[in-house]
């Protein structure tokens, strides 16, 4: 752009750059610029700063990115931006209202909108801005048009910028205070020296098991095993172990492909952007489970996934499933591994062709699909060796849902909080709390859970090792009370209560919806 990075840019000129096709966000109030090859090889995805296009984006960023990352920044900011005293005052991404960058037919970038917004009805304006949707469009519309300046402005927010400007400084002071405790050193020996002890029994239980013919019993501790995998995975995911991003990615693609038969590099593009727009039906993949399940009423409207860039579409399949879905919950977390499998491939499939990311290159592909097909056939020599195919079904089923405590664990911590879109003002502190809860347990224990049942603390620091999740929470807690936030946490069995609530409730809306649209079918009849 050829612009001294001492410009100071009003709101008006960022929403212009913007509105022209720019990638621009606010970091300590400079204006960083994302270059289109940048976008493309971002090692967290593309819709990781797409959601953050034109508003502060200061907490986030600090959260998920190292000092050395932080420094490389630098390189790309174009000048400072007016803050007012609240704040910068942010503007909505075009990502909200449906409308993406890509290339068109004559080889130059343009708008195309692959959704329309849409609004719940509600009693006044308040109401209706509480949730913003995105439900697909028979067509896209391309280079004729594109957002609008209207579009970027915030309709009125919900909460009040000062406070939110409040509660994004106390994250800074609660953030601090994390580092200068030194949290964010990994216990290696008295963490993670215990993990590779149960890893490494259950594992040795599996296989004595079933050189011995139990198969049963070996499929079962095999389950196990991959359970309490999931979690070292999920720590390598974040960069949490040795905080070193080529390390932890060698380690879990050995770890998470190679002896689990799921992606990292699906998982880590999913959960980046499930912590960024926790809870959003339109956003947040970790809620996007139609047919089988809807946390809310939105759901039934066939909403547009701007992850999955598809429309989740509530149709008959899903009218069967969602109205029996708190009686099936348990049922559909039990094989939700299959699942997993066919998003690990549909993301390869879809990496294929991607240009090469900025940490990994393309060596990251090479070694998952290795690992992938390696793990499918020492898996399928295990099956195999059990004899009859029942024998194998009976293996192949138990193992499955011996690994899906993890499943209910991870649905726990979400599927009862707030789906609520709260605008682009609400901090990354007041989003994380409101959206996210704890679930309750002894210190004993703890490794059953694998450190996600500090899901709040969890989500505020995702680069912290999970062994010191339990002391940052205590600090955590003290912060929400004294700026009045909720911290929720509730126990293991009333958590699974109040899921199963949720679910029950939207099945209960579906019936009376069907109800009253039986009901003006039998009176249009009498007419």
């Amino acid at each position: 752009m050829g612009l001294p990075p001492t410009q100071l840019w009003t709101r008006e000129q960022v929403a212009t750059r913007i509105l022209a096709g720019d990638t621009l966000f606010v970091l300590h109030g400079n204006l960083v610029r994302v270059p289109p090859s940048w976008l493309a090889a971002h090692p967290g995805g593309r819709l990781s700063i797409l959601h953050f296009v034109g508003r502060d984006a200061t907490d986030e960023v600090e959260a998920f990115h190292c000092d050395e990352t932080l420094q490389k920044m630098r390189g790309f900011i174009v000048g400072r931006v007016e803050m007012g005293e609240d704040g910068w005052t942010p503007l909505v991404p075009p990502i909200a209202h449906g409308w993406v960058r890509r290339m068109g037919k004559d080889g130059k970038m343009e708008w195309y909108n692959e959704a329309r917004q849409v609004q719940t009805p509600g009693e006044g304006k308040e109401a209706a801005s509480a949730f913003q949707g995105l439900l697909q469009k028979a067509a896209g519309e391309t280079a004729e048009c594109g957002p609008t300046l209207s579009m970027l402005q915030a309709v009125p927010a919900k909460v009040s910028p000062k406070n939110e400007k409040l509660n994004s400084d106390a994250y800074k002071e609660l953030h601090k205070r994390i580092i200068d405790a030194g949290l964010y050193k990994t216990p290696f020996l008295t963490g993670y020296g215990p993990e590779f002890v149960r890893y490494s029994l259950l594992a040795l239980v599996s296989a004595v098991c079933y050189r011995y013919g139990w198969l049963v019993p070996s499929a079962l501790f095999l389950g196990l095993f991959w359970q309490q995998l999931t979690f070292f995975a999920h720590d390598l995911g974040h960069v949490g172990v040795t905080h070193d991003w080529t390390l932890d990615r060698l380690i879990s693609i050995f770890v998470a492909d190679f002896l689990g038969g799921l992606s990292i590099g699906w998982w880590v593009n999913n959960h980046n952007v499930h912590h960024l727009v926790p809870n959003h039906p339109s956003h947040d993949p970790d809620i996007q489970h139609l047919p089988f399940f809807a946390i809310s009423p939105v759901f039934l409207k066939s909403l547009w996934s701007s992850y999955y860039k598809r429309e989740m579409t509530f149709d008959a399949f899903g009218r069967l499933f969602v109205s029996m879905q708190h009686k099936l919950f348990y049922a559909v977390l039990s094989l939700a591994r299959f699942n997993l499998y066919a998003n690990s491939w549909g993301y390869l499939a879809k990496t294929a062709f991607e240009p090469r990311r900025y940490r990994g290159g393309r060596w990251w592909w090479w070694a998952e699909v290795f690992c992938l097909g390696l793990f499918f056939v020492w898996f399928g020599a295990v099956l195999k060796g059990c004899g009859s195919w029942r024998n194998r079904l009976v293996y192949l089923l138990v193992s499955h849902m011996a690994a899906s405590p993890v499943h209910v664990q991870i649905v726990l911590s979400h599927f009862s909080r707030s789906t609520d879109d709260l605008g682009p003002a609400e901090s990354f502190f007041a989003r994380q709390l409101r959206t996210t809860v704890d679930v309750i347990c002894s210190p004993r224990i703890e490794f059953i859970h694998g450190g996600l049942h500090l899901q709040v603390t969890h989500h505020l620091f995702p680069r912290l090792p999970r062994h010191n999740l339990r002391e940052a929470s205590l600090i955590v807690k003290e912060f929400a009370k004294e700026r009045g936030l909720e911290y929720a946490e509730f126990g293991f069995v009333e958590g699974n209560g109040e899921v199963r609530g949720v679910l029950k409730q939207v099945a209960d809306q579906l019936k009376i919806v069907g109800m009253v649209a039986d009901s003006e079918i039998r009176e249009a009849m009498k007419s």
